[in-house]
């Protein structure tokens, strides 16, 4: 393990130190297991006031493990999920919304990353026809896979249309926390109060280890939901350690001051590195990733130092990203190496 910090993914990032305090505090004495224990049941009304005063909350292990079980609380076997065709749901779950879910994908081609009621509405066809794979459910990514974030009215407009259709909304939050931040919103801001139904709530790209959280804002919708954490094998036997870590996250908006520190990481560094030779940043600055195009020789020499992805090998676009522990020093040590290769 290295102690430099990378611009790979916020996934590489260490645990909070405030979450690793937390986690240390509830490792004492025995505590009733499987989520019945006083920590769980503290963190179900922690997250009811970040999100909505009915919502029902479940802690999860793994982020793609919430999104299935999103899409498996939602759809029946008939049914599908619209989504853009760059969605974590569609690239990124090795298939499990299909094989796990039994959920076909309506995939929409978008230039930003972000679903519109227009393009949702083209792939709303073939309702009531029995040789058809019905609509049912619009996921979208908040902040999108290419960094772009959704205003609250965006998100108000998906859910009116979707709600019209008979479909419901969920947001795979993945980085909810970064959109919340960038928005200056509370998390109820851009999910309940702009009529989201569901939503895969994100900690590990927050600082958490290895804790998500799927939240119904719609408390209808949680129904049966106990069995099918337990079937998808996502229920934590020591729960109490995946509260804890969600507690220290909510308390005083850890959450908050993380994700303003990372978007603002990634701010500086667009700023860095805008305008130098061979450097086109390819898409909007809104939250905490970065996406240009470099030459090629550029990125090779440059990964040897600081790890990062191609995004897109074609067109030599790669995605920098920045987390709650990018420091300035970092984000100045990364621009000058890449100002020194673009020469």
């Amino acid at each position: 393990m290295s102690a430099r910090r990378w611009f790979a993914s916020d996934n590489n990032a260490p645990v909070h130190p405030d979450v690793l305090a937390a986690i240390a505090r509830v490792n004492d004495g025995h505590a009733m297991g499987y989520g019945h224990d006083d920590y769980s049941q503290r963190i179900q009304r922690l997250l009811a006031d970040q999100f909505a005063p009915d919502a029902r909350a479940f802690l999860v292990w793994g982020g793609s493990g919430a999104n299935v079980m999103c899409v498996r609380a939602a759809c029946r076997p008939w049914e599908a999920v619209i989504c853009a065709h760059t969605s974590h749901l569609n690239v990124d779950e090795c298939g499990a919304p299909e094989s796990i879910a039994g959920a076909k994908l309506l995939t929409v081609a978008t230039d930003d990353g972000k679903l519109t009621p227009e393009l949702v509405e083209r792939r709303i066809v073939g309702v009531g026809d029995e040789h058809a794979v019905q609509p049912r459910l619009v996921s979208v990514s908040q902040c999108t896979e290419v960094g772009t974030v959704y205003t609250a009215e965006e998100l108000r407009a998906l859910a009116e249309h979707a709600h019209a259709n008979g479909l419901l909304l969920h947001i795979d939050g993945a980085r909810l926390s970064n959109a919340a931040a960038a928005l200056d919103l509370p998390f109820r801001g851009i999910t309940h109060e702009v009529g989201v139904d569901l939503v895969s709530f994100g900690g590990t790209k927050a600082g958490l280890l290895g804790a998500e959280a799927v939240v119904f804002l719609d408390p209808r919708l949680a129904e049966g939901f106990e069995y099918l954490r337990k079937q998808s094998m996502q229920l934590a036997s020591k729960m109490r350690f995946l509260a804890a870590q969600f507690e220290a996250l909510l308390t005083d908006e850890l959450w908050r001051r993380c994700a303003s520190d990372a978007n603002a990481m990634a701010a500086a560094l667009a700023d860095a590195v805008r305008g130098l030779p061979s450097v086109t940043i390819t898409k909007p600055v809104q939250a905490n990733s970065v996406f240009a195009t470099i030459p090629e020789e550029v990125t090779r020499s440059l990964q040897e130092r600081f790890p990062f992805y191609v995004w897109d090998a074609g067109a030599n676009e790669v995605r920098w990203m920045c987390s709650w522990d990018t420091t300035e020093d970092d984000v100045r040590s990364f621009a000058e190496a890449i100002r020194e290769l673009c020469a």
